[in-house]
């Protein structure tokens, strides 16, 4: 069972990894605590998978050295994945903001990384859970596991982050790299639903299920994509892309009508059908539940020709900027990624290997590169495998 090199996770860094390493005929082994390989990948993009984006730029990945990722993503790139893609025959489609998905099924991307790694003449080994991780004084790797007793040359990294533990997500990856002396930047769950405080439920709880197309800005990023209320705070690409820039103490400000000018509408409408009431005059531009809301909250009575323009101003302001300070998250039981991790000062840019550790490599989530929502973090995962491959 011993291998020159050993990878820990068999997610989407670490098959990458495994084709690229066995390709330059390495012995390689890969080891995975779960069932089957590829979990998160299956149940990714509602079980299709947000394989990658057709527009990666460095500056959507969080990262406390954001020119890191740079390296791997110019030299593997989304175009790269998508020919292996298209090579083995799986149909594909393009949705909204260049996010690719397959047409049918995500377990088409699994079989495509296991057929590679078979071809390539990497071994799996699931069901392993690895107990142990040490140094010989001749530099090998020595592992103790489930599977037993295992030595290699190069160990790589790639068991993911916290986020999901129901699918067994822990924070293994992050123990290796402090025992071996390497920082960490504080973890924390990304791309996850945000909650509010009994006082702001009480308003916004009754909107549980209501989706509008919103611009959501927290700090210094801005996104427009859909929105959700939930019974617990609000959901949703916009709010998911938002967590990732908010921190405890932020407050979010929210458009509630993305692509609408509120005031120019309801003026419109005042000329037209002055007789209507302003609730169901703005629930012509949002959901009803939501307008009656906004509306007792600016303080408005009365049919919309009663209305100044002042006071259409003071609605339209509470609908384009409404603020709201949300206490928590989900946690990583429902967070996509894992923020933070294993700092990139520590890591080899080209190699993903450690600076002070010859042959220790950290790949994907467990590195402090966090990809927005999109299919970003599926490229992460395929550019750091490819990178750390090429010299494992």
């Amino acid at each position: 069972m011993d291998a020159r090199v050993i990878i820990i996770g068999a997610g989407a860094a670490g098959m990458m990894c495994a084709i690229e390493a066995a390709r330059r005929g390495r012995s390689v082994l890969v080891l995975d605590h779960a069932k089957a390989a590829g979990e998160k990948i299956r149940i990714s993009g509602g079980g299709r998978c947000n394989f990658t984006n057709l527009d990666i730029q460095p500056e959507r990945f969080l990262s406390q050295n954001p020119r890191f990722a740079l390296s791997a993503l110019k030299r593997f790139t989304q175009w790269d994945f998508i020919a292996m893609v298209d090579a083995a025959g799986i149909p594909w489609h393009e949705k909204t903001l260049g996010q690719l998905f397959c047409d049918r099924s995500a377990n088409d991307i699994i079989a495509l990384l296991l057929d590679q790694m078979e071809k390539a003449g990497a071994r799996l080994r699931l069901n392993a859970t690895v107990h142990e991780v040490g140094q010989s004084t001749d530099g090998r790797f020595q592992i103790e596991s489930s599977a037993g007793a295992l030595t290699c040359e190069s160990l790589v990294i790639a068991s993911g982050g916290k986020s999901i533990p129901k699918m067994g997500a822990s924070g293994f990856g992050y123990r290796v790299a402090e025992q071996f002396g390497l920082p960490l930047i504080e973890t924390r769950p990304g791309l996850v639903p945000l909650t509010f405080a009994e006082q702001e439920l009480a308003q916004t709880r009754p909107l549980a299920g209501t989706s509008v197309q919103a611009e959501v800005a927290c700090n210094a990023a801005r996104f427009s994509e859909g929105l959700l209320f939930t019974h617990r705070g609000l959901s949703g690409p916009s709010i998911l892309q938002a967590s990732s820039y908010w921190r405890e103490g932020d407050a979010l400000t929210v458009n509630l009508a993305a692509g609408s000018d509120v005031v120019a509408e309801l003026s419109a409408m005042r000329t037209e059908a002055g007789r209507v009431s302003v609730k169901n005059a703005l629930a012509r531009i949002i959901p009803e539940k939501l307008a009656a809301i906004a509306v007792a909250e600016t303080g408005l009575h009365g049919n919309l020709a009663d209305q100044s323009n002042a006071a259409l101003e003071v609605l339209g302001a509470r609908v384009h900027g409404w603020r709201i300070k949300p206490v928590g998250s989900e946690g990583y039981r429902t967070a996509e990624v894992t923020l933070g991790g294993v700092d990139t000062d520590a890591l080899d840019a080209k190699t993903m290997q450690s600076r002070s550790v010859q042959g220790l490599y950290f790949i994907g989530e467990v590195v402090d590169v966090t990809g927005w929502l999109g299919g970003y973090n599926f490229q992460w995962a395929w550019s750091s495998g490819w990178a750390a491959g090429q010299v494992a």
